[in-house]
């Protein structure tokens, strides 16, 4: 099964982009070459352009009072684990207070840093960061693994509780929905959601299927139309039925 995710609105499309590049450092991270911890640099700045809006820690943190006001809600639900409920309480406590303790505006100590905001300039230009145009870089690439790792890894810290606080709020709010199994008639589906407010569609899709989903949605409905996945030319929709999973998720 293949998940493919819709966000509703901005605020999950951020925090879905962040998951991603969070993702990427993680899997680069643990590379050993010079072309490894360069993606990761490369996703550093990424997460930099993303969460560069001054409101930004503002707005995850509300999203984390948010939520930490609708688990309050199942306190003393028989059908709710107590201590599941507590410790997911407990997480969302202490991602606030991280974001919380996090100084000025996101990354402001990665933009004062000139030898990173060099490469950041120059990797924006299509082979820019080759040797000649950064050699100080070539030779920090140049050196050992771990050395190189002790560096990313000191960049990074300061920007984790950000990345705590995102695997939080996208895991109750993936947790909040409940899979349907839909049938798509001649690759077209649609569904009326009567003013349901919802933060993000999940359509799982089996491999042998042969479709990729394209989502719109708004308050009234929901569009689901199945295109094969072509590479070499222009996609075409589905002509036969798909039958897939899809899950509203709204916390």
């Amino acid at each position: 099964m293949i998940d493919f995710e819709y966000p509703l609105n901005e605020r999950i499309r951020t925090l879905l982009r962040l998951e991603y590049l969070f993702a990427r450092i993680g899997h680069f991270r643990g590379g050993d070459t010079g072309a490894d911890h360069h993606f990761v640099l490369l996703s550093i700045f990424e997460l930099l352009e993303v969460a560069s809006r001054a409101d930004f820690k503002v707005d995850l943190v509300q999203e984390l009072e948010r939520q930490r006001q609708t688990l309050l809600a199942f306190r003393d639900n028989p059908e709710i684990s107590e201590e599941a409920l507590s410790g997911a309480l407990y997480e969302i406590e202490q991602a606030s207070s991280g974001l919380l303790s996090v100084p000025g505006k996101i990354g402001h100590y990665l933009r004062e840093n000139d030898w990173l905001m060099g490469i950041r300039s120059r990797a924006a230009i299509p082979g820019g960061a080759c040797q000649f145009d950064l050699p100080s870089y070539h030779y920090w690439q140049s050196r050992e693994a771990e050395a190189r790792r002790k560096d990313l890894d000191g960049w990074l810290r300061p920007l984790l509780p950000i990345r705590d606080s995102v695997v939080i709020v996208l895991r109750l709010l993936r947790a909040s929905g409940h899979p349907e199994m839909q049938r798509a008639s001649g690759g077209m589906f649609q569904l009326s959601m009567g003013g349901r407010k919802m933060q993000m569609v999940r359509v799982g899709v089996a491999r042998q299927a042969h479709a990729v989903p394209e989502i719109s949605a708004n308050k009234y409905v929901l569009n689901v139309r199945f295109m094969t996945p072509e590479n070499t030319g222009r996609p075409r929709q589905c002509d036969g039925d798909i039958d897939f999973q899809l899950t509203l998720c709204n916390l």
